[in-house]
């Protein structure tokens, strides 16, 4: 089981992440998000990472070819796509994990062909029926509606492979409250 803290935007905010127990940071490079961030921005200091913690790029109906330079060029580990991309439209080179808004207890396509699996509620910071997680047949990253009083609960009833928070955990878009991340993650981690 792992932690992924999606939506980071600074360099504080990404340590403090690491420096709790996050396994996974996530960059949004959806220029739509409130928590997009600009590639070149954050080259400055993406380097400073452990080696050991996953760069996961978030992308909405990107074109493969601009995935593969932004990997490239800041060293992602992961692709998360969001958007209506087929397997066919995949960038190369690097891992996938594949995002599905649930809506009406509905998953898209739980045998879609990636390394994981991303179920999101129906919209930003919205939860979903976590029982439907059982019909998923690739590693499960539980998402959407998370924060660090129901983080437990969730894991307890879906087993995922990973859980991830955005919004649950902010100050405001794109800013983390530290406190309640460092307790988001002792509670998802927690035995």
């Amino acid at each position: 089981m792992f932690v992924k803290i999606c939506g980071i935007t600074n360099r504080d905010d990404a340590m403090a992440a690491i420096d709790a127990g996050a396994r996974a940071i996530g960059f949004i490079f959806y220029p739509k998000s409130p928590r997009f961030v600009d590639a070149t921005e954050i080259a400055r200091w993406i380097g400073d990472m452990p080696t050991d913690i996953w760069k996961v790029g978030i992308f909405v109906d990107e074109q493969a070819a601009r995935i593969e330079k932004i990997a490239k060029d800041l060293g992602l580990d992961v692709a998360q796509l969001h958007g209506s991309e087929t397997p066919e439209q995949h960038p190369a080179n690097i891992r996938i994990w594949k995002a599905f808004r649930v809506n009406e207890d509905r998953i898209p396509d739980p045998n879609y062909p990636s390394e994981a699996i991303l179920l999101d509620g129906p919209a930003s910071g919205e939860g979903f029926n976590w029982s439907i997680t059982a019909r998923i047949s690739r590693p499960l990253i539980l998402a959407g509606g998370l924060h660090e009083h129901n983080v437990r609960s969730a894991i307890e009833r879906s087993e995922p492979w990973g859980v991830d928070v955005c919004s649950g955990i902010e100050s405001e878009p794109g800013r983390k409250d530290h406190a309640r991340m460092r307790k988001f993650i002792e509670a998802a981690l927690r035995s």
